[in-house]
């Protein structure tokens, strides 16, 4: 696989994950509609920020683990396969029947833009899953000969700006978007379309070799 077809296929798999409904699409939306699109949009900031620095710790552990040896290669590879497969089945299996948006007590009226931002980095940064992903999802598309740890981060970056880009949109047209994305089929056929592509990266990475 060369470097322009592993970006091609991990911008169309990110971007499938990314509009999939789930808990950041769920807070921005939910910030949006009742907080205003300013906040919304340093939660969905603060939220990039997260991601990002799992995929920074992510990558950093890649490159010095992948380098160390055949077996920790074999493990993270059957194991992060394990993982996908995991996922793709329950995703199939029992797709969620809607959208939850947490509606805790809003902010005073005074917070501050630090306020939201922190609100969307403690989101992901709270959330070890970000990195258990990353783990499994990033190795299959470095290619052979670059740098593991460089290349996993440069791909967490763009899954970032795609995040972002993602979020804008939802923050610009968040009552359309928010019924249609809250709606149990929508919801459910995402799922199902997300889990197929969790089982076919698993396949792909138990079949890959070092």
């Amino acid at each position: 696989m060369t470097i322009a077809q592993s970006l091609l296929a991990f911008l169309l798999a990110a971007g499938l994950l990314t509009i999939t409904p789930g808990v950041d699409t769920a807070m921005i939306l939910r910030t949006a509609t009742i907080e205003g699109p300013a906040r919304a949009a340093f939660a969905a900031l603060g939220i990039g920020l997260g991601c990002l620095l799992w995929g920074a710790g992510t990558a950093l552990g890649l490159g010095v683990l992948l380098a160390a040896s055949e077996l920790a290669f074999t493990i993270v590879k059957w194991a992060g396969a394990a993982y996908l497969v995991w996922l793709g089945i329950g995703l199939i299996r029992n797709p969620r029947q809607g959208l939850t948006t947490a509606r805790g007590s809003a902010p005073a009226a005074g917070s501050g833009a630090a306020t939201w931002l922190c609100r969307g980095l403690l989101t992901n940064l709270l959330n070890p899953k970000v990195g258990v992903f990353y783990i499994s999802f990033l190795p299959q598309f470095v290619p052979d000969g670059v740098p593991v740890a460089g290349y996993s981060f440069l791909l967490a970056a763009m899954h970032v700006v795609l995040g972002l880009l993602w979020a804008g949109a939802l923050i610009a047209a968040s009552v359309p978007l928010g019924r249609f994305l809250s709606r149990p089929s929508t919801v459910r056929a995402m799922d199902r379309l997300t889990g197929t592509v969790f089982i076919a990266f698993g396949v792909k990475l138990a079949l890959s070799r070092r």
